[in-house]
């Protein structure tokens, strides 16, 4: 009987342990789900409800932050070096010929040629376009080895500021641009395409003005440009330089004869005018005198 009774006890022990195990796993389980119904909504808020898209008309905002998080390099100087010398030679020939071995020699190049020939002067104008970092070297070998050096007018021109204004602004447009033909993959409505296309052929031709403008910078600073005019006064070769007085008088007479025939050659061209005016003094005396009358 005693045993009966231990036995009996132990089993309710066990059953009461049991019970227990089950009431705190249902609660383990109740505030497991409890939990996940309080997160499961914004979890799938994240998932389904992304940020909305800006409105088509206007830049996206968040392009700002990028492009002024993103770290541009730094920038070199940027000088662009120009000059114009006038130097006066004895030959034109062998002043070019001189002029063309000293421009081998600092790799430089003739831009535009112009020669004139007048009666007192001969000029020869060259725009020549050295490397930046040989123009000093040329300007010193045009102005001791080639002729006297009449005028000479050296200048240089900082645009650092404006190249890097210009390559912060093409930067931007072109994060802009990345954008716009993202929205256009997805865009629905045709007047949604429609803008966003126009949007993206305005940045792309701004795009083509800027980049147009930075090649031009970086060939002036690349590049210095020199205005060379090389000039030769002639000696006078007119025919009364080199006479006497008799010859030159004579001359002078001859002169005066060429001037009185083609004055009378000019009344003679105007012939029509020597007969219409009589005529018409005549008339007026004539009409005149019948009005007395």
């Amino acid at each position: 009987m005693r045993n009966v009774i231990l036995l009996l006890f132990a089993f309710f022990l066990i059953q009461c342990n049991k019970s227990e195990n089950q009431h705190e796993i249902k609660a383990d389980l109740a505030e497991v789900l409890r939990e996940d119904k309080i997160a499961s909504p914004t979890a799938i808020m994240d998932l389904e409800a992304p940020s909305p898209p800006n409105k088509i008309s206007e830049k996206p905002v968040s392009d700002n932050q990028q492009s002024s998080s993103k770290k541009i390099d730094p920038i070199s100087k940027k000088i662009i070096k120009n000059g114009e010398m006038t130097i006066q030679v004895g030959d034109i020939k062998k002043a070019q010929s001189l002029v063309g071995e000293i421009l081998k020699k600092n790799q430089a190049y003739i831009q535009t040629e112009k020669f004139n020939n007048i009666e007192t002067e001969e000029n020869l104008n060259l725009i020549i376009r050295v490397p930046h970092q040989n123009f000093d070297a040329l300007i010193n070998s045009f102005s001791n080895g080639v002729g006297s050096v009449l005028s000479k007018n050296i200048s240089s021109n900082d645009v650092t500021e404006e190249y890097t204004d210009v390559s912060i602004k093409l930067a931007n447009k072109k994060i802009y641009l990345e954008k716009y033909r993202d929205m256009l993959k997805s865009a629905s409505t045709t007047k949604d395409i429609l803008e966003i296309q126009e949007n993206i052929r305005e940045l792309e031709d701004e795009i083509d003005i800027s980049e147009g403008r930075l090649r031009f910078i970086d060939d002036k600073v690349k590049y210095s440009t020199l205005n060379l005019n090389l000039y030769k006064e002639k000696v006078r070769s007119s025919a009364t330089s080199k006479i006497g007085f008799g010859n030159r008088f004579g001359d002078s007479l001859t002169e005066g004869w060429n001037t009185f025939v083609g004055f009378m050659l000019g009344l003679v061209s105007l012939w029509p005018f020597l007969l219409v005016i009589p005529l018409f003094i005549f008339l007026w005396r004539k009409w005149k005198f019948r009005r007395k009358k």
